[in-house]
């Protein structure tokens, strides 16, 4: 694992923007669907379990603003669009898969020290 100097961290408010653009709960996931192949709005809204419309819309356009979703309107009746990573998110697909990857490895543990630091906050206000 690469190790960041923290003397790495003065040009942290040039990175915020950029971080909070691609970090997003749902643009991080979207990205992740989008890794395995182009999909449309309603199949990824079938895949990303509790997402609104309205959340997946906002999403996608914010994607697409970065420059790393495509939208491709298809020529079928009645119209339908698309969605694919650009190449610029494609150079996000590594560092995504690896996180996702971590997600299921690691989520049991978290949930388990969750609920350790849930008890441990109940017995202290009691």
């Amino acid at each position: 694992m690469t190790q960041i100097d923290s003397s790495d961290l003065r040009d942290v408010g040039k990175t915020r923007p950029v971080l909070e653009n691609i970090t997003n709960k749902w643009s991080i996931l979207i990205l992740t669907v989008l890794c395995t192949k182009p999909s449309r709005f309603n199949e990824l809204r079938r895949r990303l379990e509790g997402i609104t419309h309205k959340a997946l819309s906002d999403a996608l356009k914010r994607l697409e603003r970065n420059g790393l979703v495509y939208r491709k309107v298809l020529p079928t009746s009645p119209v339908s669009v698309e969605y694919s990573l650009t190449a610029l998110a494609r150079t996000l697909q590594e560092p995504f898969i690896a996180l996702y990857e971590w997600a299921l490895e690691h989520g049991a543990e978290m949930e388990r020290a969750q609920e350790m630091y849930d008890a441990s906050r109940v017995k202290e206000m009691s």
